[in-house]
């Protein structure tokens, strides 16, 4: 959908998905595309719905010709969403709008702004199957600049939850546990990182008994 713009049917766009995993990388895509295509200079702000005000709406809409509105169903402005919309719902104009959930599963007090929104398109994104999880650890791996096995990619993979969050939380930990150790990523290392993410998890982070 973001490299079928601008041949959308509707001005905007709602991707909806997990935490991490990837509507921000997206949303900026989306903001690039839009920047290096337009026919003169065109600025396209990627805002938090949570900073939305009707004041802001104001000068955003001066300001950008698209525009990209992330965590929607976070606490937000129910006016300040509602007025932005209907600026952006006109031909020319383009918005993308990234939440954690669907449309018709956000409960906004207006309820002229959740019916406008539900008949926006929407994009869902699944936490990720075997097949993404492992390119997801390899590149994840990859970024930091740390190379694992592929007895231990499988290890991974059998153990970790599904989820783009815990995933990165995971090879975070991963990286800082192997550095304290002066160790390479092994199976200790691994189990340990594991017992980390569930500690933060339960709001009781100590990587520093590792």
């Amino acid at each position: 959908m973001v490299d079928a713009w601008p041949q959308w049917l509707t001005p905007g766009l709602v991707i909806y998905g997990p935490k991490g995993c990837g509507k921000s990388h997206l949303a900026h895509i989306f903001a690039a595309k839009v920047m290096q295509t337009s026919e003169k200079p065109s600025k396209v702000s990627i805002v938090n719905a949570a900073h939305l005000t009707i004041n802001r709406v104001k000068r955003l809409a001066q300001e950008n010709q698209s525009i990209v509105v992330e965590d929607i169903d976070t606490k937000v402005d129910n006016e300040a969403l509602f007025h932005l919309f209907n600026i952006y719902n006109t031909a020319g104009r383009y918005m993308l709008l990234t939440a954690e959930n669907a449309p018709t599963r956000m409960r906004f007090a207006l309820k002229d702004l959740q019916s406008r929104l539900n008949m926006l398109p929407s994009v869902a994104i699944k936490e990720p199957d075997d097949v993404m999880l492992q390119t997801l650890i390899v590149k994840l791996f990859n970024d930091r600049q740390l190379r694992i096995s592929e007895d231990i990619l499988n290890y991974i993979i059998n153990n970790a939850q599904r989820s783009f969050a815990y995933i990165r939380a995971l090879v975070e930990a991963t990286d800082y546990i192997s550095l304290i150790r002066k160790s390479a990523i092994n199976y200790a290392v691994i189990r340990a990182a594991m017992e980390v993410v569930e500690h933060e998890k339960n709001n009781e982070p100590d990587l520093f008994d590792y």
